[in-house]
């Protein structure tokens, strides 16, 4: 199992706020538009530096969606910012009529998604979200890891011509990227080569896979842990690769079982190579209050549950 550390951890919506920066420094027709929650999506830089390309909306999510679709018409490129639960549930139908439906360049970027919102509670954990937005199409649909996949993933998103959802979230996490990566949408990024298991982790599980994989190769079982930071398009051939390789695979998200990358992939594996799955995922199921650790452990998303799904899958094989 190859080994990473980490010197500091970051929560993953201060890099989706550095990005931002230095996305307005990059090209001038970046534009950010804040349903009120400027502190907590970081975009306090992007103001101090380019206030005239700054919208403050209040709360009012679905205007922000109809104001930025509309900006796209003269070329501006906007960056939306809220909680991931006001991102999307709340504006669907303001997405979808006049952002997807044609095609507008917006950035849809999301804070605070999954069960680590923490104390909140349900009302704000959404884990629906991946499924709301994949559903639409040419919606991409990306998940970043750690702090720095967030940055580059917001620099990326800049470049590309069309709709995207960024999911990020609110608790540091260790920062085990590279600083200086070139983040490729669609492309997933293979963090550890094996041949027993393939486990598949987005967002703020791929962490945890990389513990859970630590542990397995204790036990003498070698997974394969591949980063899919873009859920669509989802990279086929990656998982297809190593899935013909270790002959099963385990999920891994932060959101619902039913609509995720967990289902993506189940499609994939029906379509072109049937293989044994294992979902680690929450259960069709609203979340609560509590600390993330505590929320993680209840819901089955700590690094001994993607182990015990790992050693499930593996005795499902052929």
């Amino acid at each position: 199992m190859k080994k990473y550390t980490y010197t500091e951890k970051k929560d993953t919506r201060s890099g989706f706020g550095a990005g931002l920066h230095e996305a307005g420094k990059r090209n001038e027709n970046v534009v950010a538009l804040c349903a009120d929650l400027v502190g907590s999506l970081k975009m306090d830089a992007f103001i101090k530096d380019f206030p005239e390309r700054f919208v403050q909306v209040g709360i009012a999510e679905a205007n922000m969606m109809g104001i930025a679709a509309g900006l796209t018409i003269n070329g501006k490129i906007p960056f939306t910012g809220t909680f991931a639960n006001f991102s999307t549930g709340r504006v669907y139908d303001q997405i979808r009529q006049s952002i997807a439906y044609s095609g507008k360049n917006v950035k849809i970027c999301a804070s605070h998604a999954g069960l680590t919102l923490g104390e909140d509670g349900a009302t704000h954990q959404i884990l629906e979200d991946i499924g709301l937005m994949k559903m639409l199409p040419g919606m991409v649909v990306i998940n970043p890891c750690d702090y720095n996949q967030t940055k580059a993933a917001t620099l990326a998103i800049m470049d590309y011509e069309g709709p995207v959802y960024l999911r990020f979230g609110r608790p540091v996490i260790p920062v085990f990227t590279p600083e200086d990566q070139k983040f490729e949408i669609g492309k997933a990024w293979m963090v550890n080569e094996g041949k027993d298991v393939t486990i598949v982790a987005t967002g703020h599980m791929v962490w945890r896979a990389i513990e859970a994989g630590e542990k397995l190769a204790e036990l003498g079982i070698d997974a394969e842990i591949i980063n899919i930071h873009t859920i669509k398009p989802l990279d086929d051939e990656a998982i297809l690769k190593s899935v013909k390789k270790t002959g099963c695979i385990v999920t891994c998200e932060e959101h619902n079982k039913f609509g995720g990358l967990g289902e993506s992939v189940a499609r994939l594996l029906t379509t072109e190579y049937l293989a044994p799955q294992e979902f680690v995922a929450v259960n069709d199921s609203f979340g609560e209050s509590a600390t993330p650790d505590q929320l993680m452990t209840k819901y089955k998303l700590d690094p001994s549950d993607i182990v015990a799904a790992a050693q499930k899958v593996m005795k499902r094989k052929v």
